[in-house]
């Protein structure tokens, strides 16, 4: 079993981020990259997190529940390049939060999630979570 984790960035406020990451599914027991035919939905929601209390969370205006298109965001191949400084290996998962009608990072200092629910064609929701630190 892979552990869950929350991938952790640094943003700056009021701006947009590039979001990436390798997303695996298991085949025959091994971790495979999935591909856009893998999935039937993505949606993202994002949330500022409490300070003193981790299960507390307040929604941010105009990022709940957004659909977004799959074929933009997951690659059929891994992708390398100077904006993946991660590995050699590449990332197959890449958004670009859309902070042009609402912002998501209004307050330096704080932390936010962004959340994005992966639905793939069979078997369980495939959670990719983002922590980002704001400066």
């Amino acid at each position: 079993m892979a552990n869950a984790i929350d991938i952790q960035g640094v943003v700056y406020k009021n701006k947009s981020v590039t979001l990436l990451a390798r997303v695996e599914g298991e085949t025959a027991g091994e971790a495979v990259a999935i591909t856009q035919s893998d999935l039937s939905a993505i949606k993202y929601s994002a949330y500022l997190l409490e300070r003193d209390d981790p299960d507390e969370r307040t929604a941010v205006s105009g990022h709940q529940d957004v659909v977004v298109v799959i074929a933009s965001t997951i690659f059929d191949t891994l992708q390398t390049g100077s904006i993946w400084g991660i590995d050699a290996t590449g990332y197959n998962f890449k958004h670009v939060l859309d902070v042009s009608a609402n912002q998501v990072f209004a307050i330096a200092g704080r932390a936010y999630l962004i959340e994005f629910d992966l639905t793939p064609t069979s078997g369980q929701v495939i959670p990719v979570r983002f922590r980002c630190h704001v400066i």
